[in-house]
C-alpha cells in the first residue's frame, strides 16, 4: 500500500517534465518545490551501478541549471542514501507521510463560511500564494503544476467574517484523498482554523465516495504534526531529501 501512496502523491503534485530514466523518475519544474524537482527511485533498477546512474542524473539537472535531489524512501536501494551522503548530498526536509483510515470518524465542522472549488481560480491562487508567501514566477509555476494534474481536484477556503483565514487543495484517486497547501493566515493561526479547514475537505471527499487520506508534513512542524494525530492521521513512512549544490 505505501508505494501505491507515492504513487499518489506523484499524481496529485505533478512536474512539468518528467524523465523515466530506468525505473527512476527525473521531475523538473524550474525549482519549485523539491518534490517536483527531485529524482524519485521507485520502481525496481539495476543496483551494481548506483554511481553511474546517479551521474547520470547529476548531468541532467546541472544542465537544466537546478540542483540535484533525490527523495529518499523505503522503496529505493538501500544503498542509495549512503552512497549519496558519500558523494556530499546534504539531508533536507525530514518528512513523513500520514494515513487516515476512517474518513468516516472525522467529526463535522463547526465553521460553515466554506468556499469549494473544483478547478483553480485566479482568487484562490491569490489567497493561497499570499498566506504562503510566494511570489513572482514561483506563482505562475504553482499553477502550471496544480492544473497539470489529471486527478480530481477541490480547492477550499475558509472564511470568518467574510475574510479568508485558512486554505487548501484536496485531490482524489484510488479512494484516497490527499491534502496539498494547507495554509493558515499567518495573523489566524492557532484558533483551530486548520482544523476546520480539514474537516471539510475530508467530509467533501467522503460524498465523493473516498473513505482514507493522506498527506504529507515536515517532521520539524510541530503545530502541523499536532493537528494532523488529532484528526487521527498516523504515520505511514517516512522520507527526505539528498541536495547536491551546483
Amino acid at each position: 500500500m505505501n508505494k501505491m501512496i507515492e504513487e499518489l502523491t506523484l499524481n496529485a503534485w505533478p512536474s512539468l517534465q518528467t524523465v523515466v530514466y530506468d525505473g527512476w523518475l527525473l521531475r523538473f519544474a524550474e525549482g519549485y518545490t523539491k518534490r517536483s524537482n527531485s529524482v524519485s527511485a521507485l520502481y525496481a533498477c539495476n543496483e551494481h551501478h548506483l554511481e553511474e546512474r546517479i551521474a547520470a542524473c547529476e548531468s541532467l539537472y546541472i544542465e537544466a541549471g537546478q540542483d540535484t535531489i533525490f527523495k529518499i524512501t523505503p522503496f529505493g536501494p538501500p544503498e542509495l542514501d549512503q552512497i549519496l551522503a558519500q558523494r556530499g548530498y546534504a539531508i533536507a526536509d525530514p518528512s513523513r507521510v500520514m494515513i487516515i483510515e476512517r474518513l468516516s470518524d472525522v467529526p463535522a465542522p463547526e465553521l460553515h463560511d466554506i468556499k469549494m472549488e473544483d478547478s483553480l481560480s485566479e482568487t484562490w491562487l491569490n489567497t493561497m500564494c499570499e498566506m504562503n508567501r510566494i511570489a513572482g514566477t514561483n506563482k505562475q509555476i504553482a499553477a502550471q503544476i496544480m492544473t497539470s494534474s489529471k486527478q480530481k481536484q477541490a480547492y477550499f477556503t475558509l472564511a470568518v467574517n467574510g475574510e479568508p483565514v485558512a486554505c487548501g487543495l484536496g485531490v482524489i484517486e484510488r479512494g484516497y484523498i490527499g491534502l496539498y497547501d494547507i495554509v493558515t493566515a499567518e495573523a489566524q493561526r492557532n484558533r483551530g482554523y486548520g482544523e476546520q479547514l480539514i474537516r471539510h475537505m475530508l467530509h467533501f471527499a467522503r460524498e465523493q465516495g473516498a473513505a482514507k487520506g493522506y498527506l504529507q508534513v515536515v517532521q520539524s512542524n510541530a503545530s502541523a504534526n499536532r493537528l494532523y494525530r488529532k484528526l487521527n492521521y498516523q504515520e505511514s513512512y517516512p522520507y527526505w531529501y539528498r541536495v547536491l549544490k551546483r
